[in-house]
């Protein structure tokens, strides 16, 4: 297994019941088929042993951007240019049983789906040191891709990065039998409580595959769907001033080749 050069683990006690902690991963990507190169960023994964937030660092960064703001009512928007982020969502998982919710945004609303993903492990003898822990291999699939993954029983938590969770110890590491996606722990600290990214407005729940018809129809024509909602779409987006044809216009290619630069989504069903 090819190890990253810059991993960096910090071994601590982990002690679920005493404190809350951060797993900081770093996650490699190819959203576009089409293009070879990598997008990488980091990642954090944060818990207390009972429920555990994953979400962009550049989320939390740009929260706090923006509450800053807000304080002192200065809204230039230049400051969180460098804050976008491919991962553009936040799971909530609840570890007791090993279900989740699913945030994220499409078009101008925030939507959520509740799953409990149906992960099928099977570890393997293989085993190997990443940083300062004793790993050991196993694999499932999900999203209609065969994953790897490389568990610690060391800290006795069945969680990890993305939606992954479920084996018996921390996931340090997890990547796709492509190398599309892959997941790595970088570092481990104490935080004083679990965070979550900052969430203005509701959340439309919907079942996931009404999520996923929803999102499709923002793919295929994302100005009109965005247009939809602004006069009155049913959701928290509704009864807004639309646009005129230029700035639709200008919002309808800005979207379109955002979307066809996603054309490798994590799950490919």
């Amino acid at each position: 297994m090819k190890l990253l050069k810059l991993l960096t683990l910090i071994s601590m006690p982990f002690l679920m019941a005493q404190q809350s902690t951060r797993f900081i991963y770093q996650v490699s990507m190819t959203p576009d088929s089409t293009n070879s190169e990598k997008k990488t960023e980091l990642a954090y994964l944060d818990t207390d042993g009972k429920k555990s937030f994953f979400y962009a660092e550049n989320t939390l960064k740009r929260d706090s951007v923006m509450e800053r703001m807000r304080a002192t009512r200065n809204f230039d928007r230049t400051q969180t240019q460098n804050l976008r982020s491919n991962i553009n969502f936040t799971i909530e998982k609840d570890l007791s049983n090993q279900s989740l919710v699913y945030k994220s945004r499409i078009g101008r609303d925030q939507y959520s789906y509740n799953e409990t993903p149906s992960l099928t492990w099977k570890i393997l003898p293989e085993t190997v040191k990443i940083g300062d822990y004793q790993t050991q291999k196993a694999e499932t699939t999900f999203g209609g891709r065969k994953w790897y993954a490389w568990f610690t029983p060391e800290v006795p938590l069945q969680d990890g990065p993305y939606k992954f969770s479920g084996l018996p110890g921390l996931i340090v590491k997890v990547q796709d039998a492509k190398g599309d996606y892959s997941f790595d722990l970088m570092q481990t600290k104490k935080i004083a409580e679990v965070q979550q990214p900052q969430a203005r407005g509701q959340f439309i729940n919907l079942p996931k595959n009404k999520y996923k018809d929803m999102e499709k129809k923002f793919q295929k024509d994302p100005a009109s769907f965005v247009a939809a909602q602004r006069t009155g779409g049913g959701g928290p987006g509704g009864n807004r001033p639309g646009m005129d044809p230029k700035q639709m216009q200008e919002m309808q290619k800005r979207m379109e080749a955002e979307i066809k630069s996603r054309n490798n989504p994590i799950e490919l069903k």
